[in-house]
């Protein structure tokens, strides 16, 4: 894959590499110096949508083990040997791709590269503690709707570091700040509840 191609683009060349199943490790050589970026948008969008535990859940971990990278400075993004060598269906990955099409492309329409330090190597440490904020936001987020607001956050980050658009950046910190002051509402909600019945 070539570094000009666009997100909707590299998710394209996802569904064309060859074979019945494609490994996570090939897909990790096939995005080079983009991985950190699509498996930001990747595990963001699950969360744009209502999901059931544990999905946010999941989602936040493993997010969270990526932006841990981001933030350590690692070049490309290492994941274990046993998660390295499963291996996706070509179907599940088409119908992931497809779904995902729609609302990258209407995005990219009014993305470019704007702001272009904030996706420069100096600043990928920046971004991976950003994150690994909205991470740990999605961990504890509210169930069902919760988490929308940070998957939109976490998807934004991530389509800003692809196609070098700060301004998305920043629009999915602003987005993401938003996500964790609902989340900490809805946590202060919760043990006050817990301290009156108690108390």
């Amino acid at each position: 894959m070539s570094s000009p191609l666009r997100t909707s683009g590299l998710l394209k060349a996802l569904a064309g590499l060859p074979g019945e199943r494609v490994a996570v490790e090939t897909i990790i050589a096939a995005l080079q110096d983009r991985a950190y970026a699509l498996l930001v948008v990747l595990l963001g969008l699950p969360n744009c949508l209502p999901m059931p535990p544990p999905i946010p859940l999941v989602c936040g971990l493993v997010l969270a083990f990526v932006a841990l990278q981001m933030l350590l400075g690692r070049k490309t993004p290492w994941l274990p040997r046993a998660l390295l060598v499963r291996s996706i269906g070509k179907p599940e990955l088409n119908r992931a791709v497809e779904r995902a099409l729609p609302p990258l492309v209407w995005l990219e329409r009014f993305s470019r590269p704007r702001l272009t330090m904030l996706g420069s190597p100096y600043a990928v440490p920046v971004l991976g503690l950003v994150i690994l904020i909205l991470a740990l936001g999605l961990i504890v987020a509210a169930p069902f709707i919760g988490q929308i607001p940070l998957g939109l956050a976490v998807c934004l980050v991530g389509l800003g570091l692809v196609e070098r658009d700060g301004v998305l950046i920043i629009a999915g910190a602003a987005l993401g700040a938003i996500g964790l002051l609902l989340s900490a509402g809805f946590a202060y909600a919760i043990f006050s509840g817990i301290h009156e019945l108690l108390f």
